[in-house]
């Protein structure tokens, strides 16, 4: 890693195609077209975009992009070989693909001889010969190459020489990369090491003055090594890696490229992706996740909510002294940000830092400092858990420096729930009525509302009453609501405790209720979301006055 050139780390992703295999995952055109803007502000260099040839919905993108390109990203298209004994020209697949209109294509072949015999059931010549010439028809047509040599490690480990000779059939045709795929995810990074090496001696046999063969890795996450075995294979001359943002893939999913990246440019020295992308990589992983509909994985490395988290009393004491204590690397590097969790582990040290992290500077002679943490240490032990619910820990704070508003006062509530036929069908659907009543201002307000369950109708019911003095509250939504029964052994008297997530389209802040009754645990959560959310608008929300309402 002498020069730049040989520093060069070319990442392609191919979420939109191999991510999208996932389980659980379905994108659409305008999700996909979303996927690959983020991307290539990101400054992933190629970017797969998916098989035109299987399915409509591809060659709709391809077709998209066409219109409004890229700004910096080659978006490639993939395919297999041709067929067998079916000449390239008239392959169907392969017209599909040069009609998407790409200047980079992946073709992919096999290495492995039980795939040739038992998959395309054809011959190993003939196997060699779909590899070699679908790539010079590509080439004939103006595409440039890129060869995914499918179950590489595999095969290499069954039958070295055939592996080998595949990959000479790729050469051969004009391929300009050689991408090793562990297609089944089961190889460990010793085995990719020493693999590798010996393709290199392959390749450099090869090489031409007149060409340069440059070498890929595409790996798998059966055996939990994929970002493991990409770095062992760059390690060892491969300059291209593929994979997908989050690790998202069929089965185990890909090699991770929220990971793979700060690894091998903040680590190891090599050239991905700019500095000033960098720190977009926590962000991008999260949008990545909002667009699939999946939850993002809060413990992943670099990128995820818990990444750098401390939580430990000690832990907290030393990161404020030098972070460098208890982190490989600074947060803000790759955009994430450091968290001081709240639990029964903490000590004087993590409030502290939480009050600081809420605007609140605190001395640690202060009285309240151990108030706050006996208070939180005596409510744990109840059953509440300050740490997936910060916003509650910030008004028990608050309340205990005498500092929480008072935006109204619960007097009372009533639910009612029943089970009524539906419409034109056999089966039942819920049904709740919720009534409350409320003092805001020293005004009394009743009011009811129905829900298809207890906790809408009383968040319903709520909304209604507070509205009218704070207009902020029609912003609000509950997006996401956890019910943990904490002492399963006691039966229907067992202590429930209940998270809610709100949200005002900005900001996203969660609650938590402890009670044997699971709709006085909810309302305390609901309750103080809509709180924690007022008072984040009360500088310019203030309430009106009762006088004026009818």
């Amino acid at each position: 890693m002498t020069t730049e050139a040989s520093n060069r780390i070319w990442i392609y992703d191919t979420t939109l195609r191999d991510g999208a295999q996932r389980e659980g995952i379905s994108l659409s055109i305008d999700d996909k077209l979303r996927i690959a803007r983020q991307l290539d502000a990101l400054g992933i260099p190629f970017i797969e975009g998916g098989w035109p040839g299987a399915n409509p919905k591809d060659v709709q993108f391809f077709w998209k992009l066409q219109e409004q390109p890229l700004a910096q990203a080659e978006v490639v298209a993939f395919c297999s070989t041709r067929r067998p004994h079916v000449k390239a020209a008239e392959d169907s697949l392969l017209q599909a693909l040069l009609a998407a209109g790409t200047r980079w294509v992946t073709i992919f072949g096999k290495s492995w001889d039980l795939h040739v015999k038992e998959g395309l059931l054809t011959s190993l010549d003939e196997n060699l010969a779909m590899i070699s010439e679908t790539i010079q028809y590509l080439r004939s047509q103006g595409r440039r190459a890129i060869y995914d040599a499918e179950h590489w490690f595999d095969g290499y480990k069954q039958n070295r020489d055939y592996a080998k000779e595949t990959l000479k059939a790729a050469l051969r045709g004009g391929a300009e990369w050689l991408v090793l795929c562990d297609t089944n995810g089961g190889t460990l990074p010793q085995e990719i090491a020493q693999i590798v090496r010996d393709v290199v001696k392959v390749i450099e046999a090869e090489q031409t003055s007149e060409s340069k063969i440059q070498l890929g890795i595409h790996t798998h996450n059966d055996a939990d090594t994929a970002v493991a075995n990409a770095i062992a294979a760059v390690i060892e001359g491969a300059n291209m890696v593929q994979g997908t943002i989050n690790g998202y893939g069929e089965r185990c999913g890909n090699a991770n490229l929220c990971s793979l990246i700060p690894n091998l440019q903040l680590k190891l020295g090599y050239s991905c992706i700019g500095e000033e992308q960098m720190v977009n990589l926590t962000q991008i992983s999260r949008c990545v996740s909002e667009v699939v509909n999946l939850a993002p994985n809060d413990s992943a490395p670099f990128v995820g909510l818990s990444a750098f988290a401390h939580k430990g009393g000690i832990h907290v004491s030393a990161v404020e002294r030098n972070p460098l204590t208890y982190e490989h690397i600074q947060p803000e590097t790759v955009g994430n940000t450091r968290r001081i969790v709240i639990s029964e582990q903490a000590g004087l040290s993590n409030i502290l830092v939480k009050a600081r992290s809420f605007g609140i500077e605190l001395d640690k002679q202060n009285p309240a400092c151990r108030q706050i943490l006996e208070r939180l240490k005596a409510l744990e032990n109840q059953g509440y858990q300050f740490e997936g619910a910060e916003a509650s820990f910030e008004l028990l704070m608050r309340e205990a420096l005498g500092g929480r508003q008072q935006f109204f006062t619960l007097k009372g509530f009533q639910v009612h729930c029943d089970i009524v036929p539906s419409k034109g069908e056999s089966n039942c659907v819920p049904y709740a009525l919720a009534t409350i009543k409320v003092s805001v201002n020293g005004k009394d307000i009743l009011e009811a509302a129905e829900g298809n369950g207890p906790v809408a109708a009383l968040d319903a019911a709520l909304r209604k009453a507070l509205i009218k003095f704070y207009p902020a509250i029609a912003l609000f939504e509950l997006t996401d609501y956890k019910v943990r029964i904490l002492d399963g052994n006691t039966g229907t008297s067992a202590k429930t405790r209940v998270l809610i997530e709100s949200s005002n389209g900005d900001q996203r802040w969660t609650t938590v209720g402890v009670s044997t009754n699971i709709l006085e645990a909810s309302y305390q959560a609901v309750v103080e979301g809509l709180e924690y959310g007022l008072m984040l608008h009360s500088a310019e929300d203030a309430p009106l006055n009762a006088a004026s309402l009818p």
